[in-house]
């Protein structure tokens, strides 16, 4: 088997995406610009979305279900009025209404969309159908009948009206979440119809717009060291966890995958944890009397 081209290189670049490209093709400008073997990202942002996409490299890619499922922000224009078959700008009209609610009537309609709630993704989405994309099947001319998923929205507030014809919400949600499917049913609620015109993700899990940076950037500085130095600790990915320090014997277990002895903290029997030793991850696991049992090892 031939061996991957590039660097063995590990961390996180957090990419502030710009619209117009998709996630796939902002890992691959990533990877090219580290000379890395590995990459991927936590969580898809739309072509027309921009905002926080926290690519991970090398080893990296082993924590990024770890900020797949932490929360995220998400602040959005809904244009009021119109449906569209995709949710968002970038589809056809297919409906149209005169009504607009006030200001009042949306944010009474908020509590609704808020804590557990059931989401019908949007017809164009990456839901697989029968083994496709549902957006592969919708282009096709199918309509399709979407089974409703759980999602956790921790906060939808309000944020600005502009005008009688958009509102700005925004909404902090677990994985999973579809705001354009909350612009379309929030608008089917309000009586009015809706669709997403805008949207950005403020943040992801321990990732913030203040730490992206630009595509721009990334092509600007590829290759040099300047661009490795913008790269964020693999640590910073296991932010949800404890850290445990390990003995050095438990570390060198860990890294063969056996369980390894670490020293005890306030992690309970059970709890999901990693382990460093000497500054550096060594494995995530489950801690067990005294010891870590290791589910990912990071050979750093």
């Amino acid at each position: 088997m031939a061996r991957k081209k590039g660097r063995d290189i590990s961390g996180w670049l957090v990419v502030d995406k710009p619209a117009g490209i998709t996630s796939t093709a902002v890992v691959n400008k990533v990877r090219w610009a580290f000379d890395a073997k590995k990459a991927g990202h936590a969580g898809t942002l739309d072509p027309a979305a921009t905002g926080v996409l926290a690519v991970a490299l090398g080893e990296a890619t082993k924590t990024v279900p770890y900020i797949t499922d932490a929360l995220k922000c998400y602040r959005f224009t809904v244009r009021l009025g119109a449906a569209t078959n995709t949710d968002d700008a970038e589809g056809e009209v297919i409906a149209t209404s005169a009504a607009r609610p006030s200001d009042d009537d949306i944010r009474a309609a908020l509590p609704a969309f808020r804590g557990d709630i059931l989401q019908v993704p949007p017809q164009f989405s990456a839901v697989k159908v029968d083994g496709e994309r549902a957006y592969a099947l919708a282009r096709a001319g199918e309509e399709m009948d979407l089974a409703a998923r759980e999602l956790w929205v921790e906060s939808l507030e309000m944020i600005a009206r502009p005008d009688a014809d958009t509102v700005v919400l925004e909404m902090v949600c677990g994985k999973g979440g579809y705001v354009r499917a909350i612009a379309r049913d929030l608008g089917a609620a309000l009586g009015c119809l809706g669709h997403v015109i805008s949207l950005r993700r403020e943040w992801s899990g321990p990732f913030e717009c203040s730490d992206g940076v630009t595509l721009d950037r990334v092509e600007e500085l590829a290759r040099t060291d300047a661009l490795d130095a913008l790269l964020l600790p693999l640590a910073v990915g296991l932010a949800e966890l404890s850290e445990l320090k390990a003995t050095p014997e438990g570390a060198a277990r860990l890294k063969n995958g056996n369980p390894g002895m670490v020293i005890a903290s306030d992690v309970e029997y059970g709890d999901e944890a990693w382990a460093s030793y000497q500054g550096q991850p060594v494995a995530v696991g489950v801690y067990k009397s005294g010891e870590l049992y290791p589910s990912r090892v990071f050979n750093l």
